[in-house]
């Protein structure tokens, strides 16, 4: 029987951590030097498997180094797809704020609006249709940027 290594164990250790919501977790695993961007046994990352309604979780992840633009192997759909089609408006705006780009296509040729939860009328597609601009954007007006959210 194989043994996993030090970097697997904690890899999925972060990606269920994720899964569950759990920032108490996470925090400890990403002090602990765990790989934001390290795959789980399964091949996915931790912003791959998040609780997607929960925009502290991507932001954590983002905060730490998670890269936003790579697709799941298994599905071919990238964060932005997956928290459009959920309907969290919230954690796609954490994601975009980080870098996500809106325009990538999964792996079916979709972008994010065409698989948006109330579709190109609902709140996640109008904010695909008018995403407000990353330089310097903290977010809504009346809303705490992500470094200054508390835990």
């Amino acid at each position: 029987c194989a043994q996993r290594s030090e970097a697997q164990v904690a890899a999925d250790e972060l990606a269920n951590a994720a899964a569950r919501g759990d920032l108490r977790r996470m925090r400890e695993l990403l002090d602990g030097e765990a790989d934001p961007n390290g795959v789980n046994s399964f091949g996915r990352t931790p912003l791959q498997v998040m609780m997607l309604g929960s925009p502290r979780v991507a932001e954590l992840l983002l905060q730490r180094g998670a890269d936003p633009n790579r697709a799941d192997p298994r599905t071919g759909c990238y964060p932005a797809h997956d928290a459009a089609r959920a309907g969290f408006v919230d954690t796609l705006a954490a994601l975009h704020r980080a870098g996500a780009r809106l325009d990538l296509r999964d792996a079916r040729g979709r972008l994010p609006l065409d698989v948006a939860a109330g579709g190109p009328h609902g709140p996640v597609g109008r904010y695909l249709q008018h995403p407000p601009p990353r330089d310097g954007d903290s977010g809504p007006p009346g809303r705490a940027a992500p470094s200054e959210a508390q835990p």
